[in-house]
């Protein structure tokens, strides 16, 4: 291992490790709070022109309040799709349309779907940190493998080793302080 294919694979690492938060926040960004955001309909698909499409594909979503989101679907017949799509989603919402604008009212939540809500962004903030324990994982036993083989020394593989470890704990750190926001953000009443 060269020292150009070891800075890669630190590079490759820590993107991946990025990559980890970036699906959490992804996964967060879809739990609902008791404010309006445009990102709880990102992931609700609309069956339309024979295919399943992203709600942001067939109209504009937009948060004209602090407990209403409206979606100005571009295609008159697509509006009960996106009605459809909204009300199978399983987030709970109810919409009303008026000409070619659905109009989605966010309930406030009850402290017993609040508390449920922080359970479910914990399991996301678990799976990101076991994502990130893994790529760690397979980064060690690279290492290992790389010194057994004789392609670097037992000082740069402990000094790699350090820096993986310096990744993950950064990572972990992060993982967590994205929980204690999202936690703050589900619990405001």
């Amino acid at each position: 291992m060269t020292f150009t294919d070891i800075q890669s694979a630190r590079k490759d690492i820590r993107h991946r490790m990025e990559r980890a938060v970036e699906v959490l926040h992804e996964e967060f960004a879809g739990l609902r709070t008791g404010r309006a955001a445009t990102s709880l309909l990102e992931p609700v698909t609309v069956q339309a022109y024979g295919s399943e499409m992203p709600m942001n594909q067939v109209g504009t979503i937009s948060a004209p309040e602090p407990r209403m989101l409206s979606i100005q679907v571009w295609d008159k017949g697509l509006v009960k799709a996106v009605e459809k799509g909204i009300l199978e989603s399983g987030l709970g919402l109810n919409p009303a349309t008026e000409g070619q604008v659905v109009r989605v009212p966010i309930p406030a939540l009850t402290e017993e779907r609040r508390q449920e809500l922080t359970k479910v962004a914990a399991k996301y903030a678990e799976d990101a940190r076991i994502a990130v324990r893994n790529i760690r994982r397979h980064a060690m036993d690279d290492l290992k493998k790389a010194e057994k083989d004789g392609q670097i020394s037992q000082d740069a593989q402990h000094e790699y080793a350090d820096d993986v470890q310096k990744y993950t704990d950064e990572f972990v750190a992060n993982i967590d302080e994205a929980l204690a926001n999202k936690d703050a953000e589900i619990m405001q009443v």
